[in-house]
């Protein structure tokens, strides 16, 4: 069975190179032009014998666009297809600071957060580190720039596709590779409690979300399944022992529903609850206005009812920023192009 060679670190691929049968420095070459995302026509220093054994030996599962939305402010929403002919999403954004991509993690999602489109269609499958990378040099093959950070933030719960997610990260940071360092990359989890445990021994220093979206157990029972599992004061215990262990601040990340957890006694009671459990840590919420889902009932606060928010968690000792939205144009927050292909391809097969 031919193997995912772009999944590989250098030192395994080296071995494969050796089994093929070709000299240890084919290796370096190869793993050059993998991680520039090229096809085996594009490698022109690999010999045409060695292609022909790779064509039967390896794999590189990678991804090619569906669908690509285009904003006026220059953010870019992809609709991937895989392999398989699962679908995926990934947004390219642009910052002062560089160009960042938002990759999945998974096809779909079983988390089931009622807020979040990518979860309207369960999990089909995790995705292979290739397939996590090939997000990234689609994207920079598509705007012709280079992207300098990741946020693994996308389709998918990150650590319910731990090892997968661990080893792309490695690959991120690879010398050889995009070399991207780990306090570039940020990775986005709903709460699963074992991951960050473990998380905290990989020795990787890449900056951890938090999604919390409400400061008790009732609330956040409705909208995240996940609490059910892990309430609230377990997961903060989780964020404590992370901290101490790698001393990395932890980012809080905050849907403001309107109606639901956007009043100034839920920001109170926020600020309270991370003040409690996390003494010592600096501590920084992200607010994030939730964006519409038709599946869904839930809206947008106001302006004025968001700016209240920031201003009782600040004065309350606790710095929080409301998130700045790329691509408001376009349906660029997560699963809204995927759940719309599901759909349109149901109505073709009825």
């Amino acid at each position: 069975m031919p193997k995912d060679i772009l999944s590989m670190y250098e030192h395994e691929l080296t071995e494969f190179v050796l089994g093929l049968g070709e000299e240890k420095y084919r290796a370096k070459q190869l793993y050059k032009w993998l991680h520039k995302g090229a096809s085996l026509d594009q490698m022109s220093d690999i010999p045409k014998k060695m292609k022909e054994k790779l064509e039967k030996e390896a794999l590189i599962p990678g991804v090619k666009a569906e669908e690509k939305q285009v904003s006026e402010d220059g953010t870019v929403k992809y609709l991937f297809r895989c392999y398989d002919g699962e679908y995926i999403e990934s947004v390219f954004m642009r910052h002062d600071y560089g160009n960042t991509v938002c990759v999945s993690s998974q096809a779909g999602c079983r988390m089931g957060c009622r807020f979040c489109a990518s979860t309207l269609n369960g999990l089909k499958r995790s995705l292979a580190p290739s397939e996590m990378l090939s997000q990234i040099y689609e994207a920079q093959k598509d705007t012709g720039e280079r992207v300098s950070n990741v946020v693994i933030m996308g389709m998918g719960e990150p650590f319910d596709n731990y090892d997968n997610v661990v080893r792309f990260i490695r690959l991120l940071n690879s010398e050889n590779g995009l070399n991207i360092g780990c306090r570039r990359i940020s990775l986005s989890t709903c709460g699963l409690v074992e991951g960050i445990d473990r998380f905290a021994d990989e020795g990787l220093p890449v900056t951890l979300s938090v999604s919390l979206h409400s400061p008790t157990n009732e609330q956040r029972d409705a909208i995240m399944p996940v609490n059910r599992r892990y309430p609230i004061e377990v997961l903060l215990q989780s964020c404590r022992k992370y901290f101490e262990k790698t001393g990395r601040r932890i980012s809080f990340e905050y849907a403001l529903i309107d109606g639901q957890n956007n009043s100034e006694e839920d920001a109170r009671k926020l600020a309270a609850l991370l003040k409690s459990n996390l003494p010592g840590m600096a501590i920084h919420v992200n607010l994030i206005p939730v964006n519409p889902i038709k599946e869904r009932d839930f809206r947008r606060g106001e302006k004025k009812m968001t700016e209240n928010f920031v201003k009782t968690l600040e004065k309350h000792g606790v710095n929080a920023t409301v998130r700045k939205r790329l691509g408001a144009d376009i349906d660029a927050s997560c699963g809204q192009l995927r759940a719309r292909k599901y759909e349109t391809n149901a109505g073709n097969q009825a």
